[in-house]
């Protein structure tokens, strides 16, 4: 059994008087994909932003495994602290995508190298190997307005596994996508994740991509119902 590559236990986010997270825990394995449901107010983008290092929780421990294997608490973090976590060890897709428009496509990938300090050309090369391998040799020169929803969300995440980051979130990135192209955004960023034997937390409303992924959470009222451990391509 592998260690987790990510675990949280009793997170609690409260906004005010709304409880937006009521003590959850959750596991992430290397290499798998978990999708998290549910209604608008569930919790579920709360529940992906702690682990992610993006807000912090009210209560719990969120432990993050990093690639030399030593454990670190992301919980009690500066914002800096995890500021430099979230650039290092963490990859982001987003359902618009959030790039640049004034920079290319490869200098968009290639961004989160650039802020780690790699020199640009060795940068722009290791990004470029990236949107080839996600079909888009041929483009790294386009600006994100030259690229259509699909190629632009390619670009994203070849941005997300440019620093080969052991675990990707993604919220709703195929949510601004027709049928068509959603299925194979979600082909790519599953193959540029769990394919590469990395993990993906995905946030989403769409019952086909929790289909796809290795379980399924689904969350009401800032819980998690039912089992936290599904069988492989089970939704609860």
């Amino acid at each position: 059994m592998h260690a987790p590559v990510l675990s949280a236990s009793g997170l609690v986010k409260r906004y005010g008087d709304l409880v937006a997270l009521a003590g959850v825990d959750v596991s992430i394995d290397p290499g798998e994909s978990v999708a998290v449901m549910g209604a608008s107010g569930s919790g579920k983008t709360t529940l992906l932003h702690c682990l992610a290092a993006i807000i912090a929780p009210d209560a719990g421990s969120v432990v993050l495994s990093s690639p030399n294997g030593a454990a670190v608490e992301l919980v009690g973090m500066t914002e800096n602290q995890r500021s430099a976590v979230r650039r290092s060890q963490l990859g982001f897709v987003f359902q618009e995508h959030l790039l640049l428009p004034e920079l290319t496509a490869v200098e968009n990938a290639a961004l989160p190298l650039l802020l780690l300090g790699t020199p640009r050309a060795q940068a722009e090369a290791h990004a470029a190997g990236w949107l080839a391998a996600l079909g888009l040799g041929g483009m790294e020169q386009r600006r994100i307005g030259q690229l259509s929803g699909g190629q632009a969300q390619r670009v994203a995440i070849a941005r997300a596994q440019v620093t080969g980051a052991p675990i990707v979130f993604a919220d709703e990135p195929t949510g601004a996508l027709d049928s068509r192209t959603s299925a194979e955004v979600l082909t790519a960023l599953l193959d540029a994740t769990t394919g590469q034997g990395r993990s993906l937390v995905v946030v989403t409303h769409d019952p086909g991509v929790a289909a796809r992924c290795s379980r399924t959470l689904h969350m009401t009222d800032g819980r998690i119902q039912g089992p936290a451990t599904l069988a492989r391509g089970g939704v609860a």
